[in-house]
């Protein structure tokens, strides 16, 4: 673009200060000229007025339009740099999982380990095809049992025609927890076509206010292994730093986006179904607290020192990098995550389970979800949980 060129107006000399004493005298009121130059002296003419030229650098060259449109662009520059910079900073910073002196505050095990907890015998709010039995249709069903050894529930393999869904159970704890280092172990994990198993926390009666976590979750065959999810309200995103060992999906945890799937990581093949449970099962610990969630699974043959011994104290700080690590960068977890029951129940079809995209397409599982949970009981004999313990530790 050509300069644009600035003249001066020819009267107004006295932007050029001591330069007007150089300019010769106009006449008088009488018409009379001023008095003539000595010899020899030349009379002063001005020079013609020229036309000011800038280089395309200079500002006093640019249009008014151009200056606006080069001050947005330095703000929007501006903006960047400043938002990039805090961005940058967020994505770098850790929150401090110091070590915490645990005690154990409860126990679930042996033959009291129902007495714990509650039968939830209405309606599935997931749309199963699925009937949850109370505690004594459940014992009458041999559904849940106890030994001193471990605890099993588990699905009906007897009835042919279910035609109201099959029985099944869920449990959910009496007790509810705020924080707390909590340590499943687990002999045996439900699999088989039109399973949705979960072992999880939640406030059922504030969903999702209080917040979800998923510690095991699975569907159908789950050859896939185990993912570790949460579920919250907006504002909770895990697009930060972090430190973990499985494999991260969706970042934002708003039960509102993707259909709710939440913000999981996903494990792999042996941290679930029949390659977990061939190995003899597994623990996994689950640490809810002010600076993070984070979830570890150990095989059966590689479980701490620490928590197989039951005369010490469990310390995740020793245990290396977790296989699923939510931290409170962007997520404040102490207020999201309240008042957490522990829920351990085998849906059958459901929102997850009859899904084509596992049910048909993954799994390659028979016909409908529905019919072929109605119909088939002998396809349920690895439709259980068998648990040796829970254990909940809080800070001393």
């Amino acid at each position: 673009m050509a300069d644009k060129q600035y003249y001066a107006p020819g009267s107004d000399f006295s932007r050029y200060g001591g330069a007007t004493a150089q300019f010769p005298k106009l006449d008088d009121d009488l018409g009379h000229a001023g008095p003539p130059p000595p010899p020899g002296a030349e009379r002063f003419i001005p020079e013609q007025q020229t036309v000011a030229s800038y280089p395309w650098y200079h500002p006093c060259g640019w249009s008014l339009r151009k200056k606006l449109i080069i001050a947005a662009a330095v703000v929007v520059i501006i903006v960047a740099v400043i938002v990039g910079a805090v961005e940058g900073t967020k994505k770098s910073k850790y929150p401090n999982y110091s070590k915490i002196d645990y005690k154990l505050v409860d126990t679930y095990s042996g033959t009291s380990f129902f007495d714990r907890f509650d039968y939830y015998s209405g309606e599935d709010p997931t749309d199963g095809f699925v009937q949850y039995v109370n505690r004594s249709t459940s014992n009458s069903l041999n559904l849940t049992y106890a030994t001193d050894e471990s605890v099993v529930m588990k699905v009906d393999t007897l009835n042919k025609n279910a035609t109201n869904g099959r029985q099944s159970v869920r449990l959910e704890s009496k007790t509810s927890y705020d924080s707390g280092l909590f340590i499943f172990d687990i002999l045996h994990t439900p699999y088989g076509c039109g399973l949705w198993p979960a072992l999880w926390l939640t406030d059922t009666y504030n969903w999702p206010e209080n917040g979800e976590i998923d510690v095991v979750e699975t569907n159908n065959i789950a050859t896939e292994g185990n993912a570790v999810t949460l579920h919250t309200t907006s504002g909770c995103k895990m697009n930060v730093k972090r430190k973990e060992t499985g494999t991260p999906n969706y970042v934002t945890c708003d039960n509102g986006t993707h259909s709710n799937a939440g913000c999981g990581v996903q494990g792999p093949p042996n941290t679930y179904g029949q390659e977990m449970n061939e190995d003899g099962g597994g623990v996994y610990a689950l640490e809810l607290r002010d600076a993070g969630i984070r979830a570890w699974f150990f095989p059966r043959s590689s479980i701490p020192d620490d928590v197989s011994n039951s005369s010490s104290t469990p310390d995740p700080s020793a245990w290396g990098t977790a296989l699923a690590d939510f931290p409170n960068t962007h997520c404040d977890i102490s207020s999201r995550f309240k008042n957490q029951s522990i829920i351990a129940n085998i849906d059958l079809c459901g929102q997850l389970g009859a899904n084509r995209e596992f049910y048909t397409e993954l799994y390659h599982c028979p016909g409908t979800c529905e019919s072929f949970v109605r119909s088939n009981p002998g396809n349920f004999t690895q439709a259980y949980w068998e648990f040796k313990s829970f254990k909940v530790y809080q800070a001393s």
